[in-house]
């Protein structure tokens, strides 16, 4: 299969992967868009997996103020060097979380930052519906994991779908970022102000 100039140029866009992997990803997948996709997101993936043991103690911290002034966010985004913070890549990244966030209104940055407490509530009321709903006990656990799964997608940053790309997640884009920097980035954490309400 002929990978043309165009392709390439398509993938990276969708993407923003680096040039010579979108070839690599198109030539791998013979020029299947959708597997060139997937190709890239594990590559993005693993390069993620080894870059997360670096240190990542640079960075910025951005804001994003919304509906003329009803909703701000700021949220701190952390990589190894000052050279790859200061790139518009990383700024425009850092930039689209905090407007993200203005959006979604996620509670926690991972799951793994929800309390106990708050999981075992969750947990609580799925049971109390199989119960409701009369559904046998052998299946409770596998409904309540993928409703779970749900809960994660809703109130945990990295699990969301990405506003400006919901064919991704924010931990995809987290991913990609990864992958075209080489540089462990890290969402530290992010607060969010709604006008007469709680700050998250």
């Amino acid at each position: 299969m002929n990978i043309t100039s165009q392709m390439v140029k398509e993938l990276r866009t969708k993407t923003g992967a680096g040039m010579m992997d979108c070839k690599e990803a198109l030539a791998a997948s013979d020029g299947d868009f959708e597997k060139a996709i997937d190709y890239l997101r594990k590559k993005g993936m693993s390069a993620a997996t080894k870059r997360s043991s670096k240190a990542a103690k640079d960075g910025t911290i951005a804001s994003y103020i919304h509906m003329g002034g009803k909703i701000g966010v700021m949220v701190e985004l952390n990589c190894e060097t000052d050279f790859v913070a200061k790139t518009d890549d990383f700024q425009a990244m850092a930039r689209d979380l905090a407007m993200h966030i203005a959006a979604s209104n996620p509670l926690y940055v991972k799951a793994d930052e929800i309390p106990e407490a708050a999981l075992e509530r969750e947990k609580e009321i799925y049971r109390s519906q199989l119960v409701e709903e009369k559904k046998p006990e052998k299946i409770w656990e596998k409904i309540i994991e993928g409703k779970l799964k749900k809960y994660f997608e809703e109130v945990c940053l990295l699990d969301q779908k990405f506003i400006k790309d919901t064919d991704i997640t924010v931990g995809t884009l987290v991913s990609n970022m990864i992958a075209k920097t080489g540089e462990n980035i890290i969402v530290r954490r992010f607060a969010r102000f709604q006008l007469g309400g709680d700050q998250q």
